[in-house]
């Protein structure tokens, strides 16, 4: 006679990481319960995290809710900090739940992100909404976001007369369009000021969507902090001008952006030939050559496959990370390249490897999010991005 099978468990920051203790090396240890009278049990501390589902710091209203995440950070301040930003179904969650180092083999267990059912992608639905947090053992701070230029998105937000259900810009009324437009711009400008390192993912080899709309990011995030810079006198945007704020917040120094990781998702064959991928390197660099996210390297970062890896005796000085993953194939002999999954273990391998920008100040994890919080503020309220929406409203491109 067989029992019922244990409920499946959702991969998360588990009760041991969330109260441990920084060990010599910056992680997380857990302790016993026998260690002191002081510690406590598992079944206390789960007691007192909330339920995963409630675990979203950016709610379907756009509000910031940091303190339902919060009791799963600690006061380490050895921590990396990976966002992911892309359209719907190019395979955003798959990756983080790679780069978390999730097991599908394993019976019983659910993926840390959930990824697109056939329901989901018959019914053209999203799967994430707003930001959906998770941390793996490396203390990695791994934040799935809801897709940019979403039909379903746009559908859920838009009102019989055409008006945003959103609040994207102080509460001020907008078409749905263009709040679903600024809703990208709002989110990428968060992610590059707030991660270490940003997955910006696309699908195909000539998708540019994802790049214009960095581009656009890059032009807007200015006067922003880093979530160690943050002070009280920079919460207000109306209390100081944004010129006054940047002053304040980096004196001398420069304007902080995390580090992208451009990946490009299902590609054909053809499009993963060596010829292919030196030129689609070359129109990358180029494309970004005078943007902030162009940062000196010292080798060349863009990964095919092994006996394909792209490399030149005059590498580029502000050459940008990039990573071609080919469509998943059911058959093995049909792969003239790397397949999909060893691919998308070498993002992760490179992730865990790459050096990361510093924040401008040592931060914990805990700090890190109440500061994450503030910087929102700040973006929901930036006159830089409320000047670019007046000029799409002007241009006519979009419902008033």
């Amino acid at each position: 006679m067989s029992s019922s099978s244990p409920s499946p468990k959702i991969l998360l920051a588990k009760p041991s990481l969330a109260a441990g203790v920084p060990s010599s090396a910056g992680k997380f240890i857990r302790g016993s319960a026998g260690e002191d009278d002081s510690s406590l049990s598992a079944a206390s501390i789960r007691s007192r995290l909330p339920p995963v589902g409630s675990l979203n710091l950016l709610s379907d209203s756009w509000d910031f809710h940091f303190d339902r995440f919060l009791p799963f950070l600690t006061d380490n301040t050895e921590f990396t900090v990976v966002g992911v930003i892309g359209p719907p179904g190019v395979g955003k969650s798959t990756i983080m739940n790679e780069i978390y180092g999730f097991d599908p083999t394993s019976p019983g267990m659910l993926p840390p992100f959930a990824i697109q059912s056939e329901e989901t992608r018959a019914s053209a639905r999203h799967c994430t909404t707003g930001i959906e947090p998770r941390i793996s053992a490396e203390r990695l701070i791994l934040l799935d976001t809801q897709p940019v230029f979403s039909p379903s998105v746009l559908a859920e937000m838009t009102r019989p007369d055409g008006s945003s259900t959103v609040p994207v810009l102080g509460g001020e009324t907008l078409s749905s369009e263009l709040a679903h437009e600024l809703l990208g711009i709002q989110l990428g400008v968060l992610l590059s000021s707030v991660c270490h390192v940003l997955l910006v993912v696309s699908e195909g080899a000539h998708e540019a969507n994802m790049w214009r709309l960095m581009s656009t990011v890059d032009l807007l995030k200015h006067s922003l902090p880093d979530p160690s810079s943050v002070s009280p006198h920079l919460q207000s945007s109306s209390l100081s001008t944004d010129k006054d704020k940047k002053d304040k917040f980096h004196e001398g120094g420069e304007e902080y952006m995390a580090t992208p990781v451009f990946i490009h998702t299902k590609l054909r064959d053809e499009d993963l030939s060596p010829q292919s991928c030196e030129q689609m390197r070359k129109v990358l660099a180029q494309y970004f050559h005078s943007s902030s996210f162009s940062r000196p390297t010292t080798n060349d970062r863009v990964s095919v496959s092994k006996s394909h890896y792209a490399q030149d005796s005059g590498v580029d000085p502000k050459l940008l990370d990039l990573f071609l993953v080919p469509r998943r194939k059911d058959n093995s002999l049909e792969l003239r390249y790397e397949s999909c999954d060893s691919m998308l273990w070498r993002v992760r391998d490179h992730i865990l490897s790459m050096p990361r920008p510093s924040f401008s100040r040592t931060v914990s994890e805990r700090d890190w999010l109440k500061n994450t919080a503030k910087i929102w503020d700040l973006v929901k309220n930036s006159s830089v991005i409320a000047d670019y929406c007046k000029t799409l409203q002007s241009s006519g491109l979009f419902r008033r």
